[in-house]
């Protein structure tokens, strides 16, 4: 204990009760066992109902677990920079105002954002480490204007290398990238729910051979940086066939993998949450809902980083004929 002189008695406490400055909260957690084969130790619960049961007069719950450690996001991003074009814009409109409503949902403001973006990978992990990250226009035969859009988000080199640190503690190699910059995977949702670009953003990188099972195992290696503050967003798409956007016979596709996948991620048990999302490949229509999954592994990391917080779908939108979810933990 490094503030010993914070601790009280109970008689010193019985005997300020009736002070009217006095904010009395009862932070009560329980950890539950959890089925064997899980990927947590235990399960950490709130102690409201035992709160209702009783406790010292005048004091009021705070959930530590939900109210004071941050979430985790998977975000469908959408196609290129259609924020900045007027015509998809109005396609979009739901995910805009989604988007835009985001941070309202979250506990608190975050320190800082830690982006998984399906459109950077590496032979290893890899963080950003730039203090001021550059822009990457990774998109084609988009109007010019879009090639010069600018968010100006600062990095965060300390985050960057506490990033590093729990994946090396978690025995993963974790490389340096000082040159990457923001994505239209990172610019489109962050811009829209941090539009002052006054968030700092690190992004960590997808590991290129695609394995799902070691992308949910680097979201648990981080997951204590929620408890710090930072925002953990897995950003990419539930459907992503280039091929198949626009075409009727994709959206019953979109929609049943979909439904696998929010079926998944509300799993009250994260052990089987992991294992359904692990075996993705078998989800109906999963290889004609992603060909290469790389739009799809940025949810493993999010669900690995959810522990045993249950996740539930924001929304879902549909544009070029097929659905975009959208899911939180926590």
């Amino acid at each position: 204990m490094s503030h010993p002189a914070a601790l009280i008695t109970t008689e010193q406490l019985a005997s300020i009760l009736d002070d009217p400055n006095l904010r009395l909260y009862d932070c009560t957690t329980y950890n539950e066992p959890v089925p064997p084969g899980s990927d947590v130790p235990y399960r950490a619960v709130p102690g409201d109902k035992t709160f209702a049961d009783g406790h010292i007069p005048g004091a009021d719950f705070l959930d530590l677990q939900g109210e004071f450690s941050d979430t985790s996001l998977f975000l469908s991003h959408g196609g290129g920079p259609w924020p900045f074009m007027e015509d998809r814009r109005v396609q979009y409109a739901k995910t805009a105002a989604e988007f835009g409503r985001l941070p309202q949902l979250l506990p608190a403001r975050p320190k800082a954002v830690l982006v998984i973006t399906g459109h950077w990978e590496a032979d290893a992990f890899t963080v950003s480490t730039s203090a001021h990250p550059p822009m990457v226009y990774d998109y084609y035969g988009f109007p010019e204007h879009t090639y010069h859009i600018k968010y100006p988000a600062p990095g965060q080199p300390a985050l960057a290398a506490e990033v590093k640190a729990l994946l090396a503690r978690a025995g993963f190699d974790c490389r340096e990238d000082a040159n990457q910059g923001f994505d239209h995977g990172t610019f489109v949702p962050l811009g829209l729910m941090y539009p002052n670009a006054d968030m700092p953003i690190v992004l960590l990188s997808l590991k290129a051979t695609y394995d799902a099972a070691e992308h949910i195992r680097v979201g648990q290696a981080i997951t204590s940086l929620r408890d710090e503050g930072i925002l953990i967003v897995g950003s990419g798409l539930t459907y992503h066939n280039m091929r198949g956007f626009g075409r009727a016979e994709s959206k019953p596709v979109s929609y049943d993998f979909e439904a696998y996948l929010n079926e998944a991620i509300s799993n009250p048990d994260a052990a089987r949450r992991n294992a359904m999302l692990i075996d993705w490949e078998n989800a109906p229509g999963a290889r004609l809902a992603h060909p290469r999954e790389d739009h799809l592994l940025p949810l493993m990391v999010a669900a690995g980083a959810a522990g045993s917080d249950v996740g539930k779908r924001v929304f879902v939108d549909e544009v070029a004929s097929v659905a975009m979810a959208s899911y939180v933990f926590g």
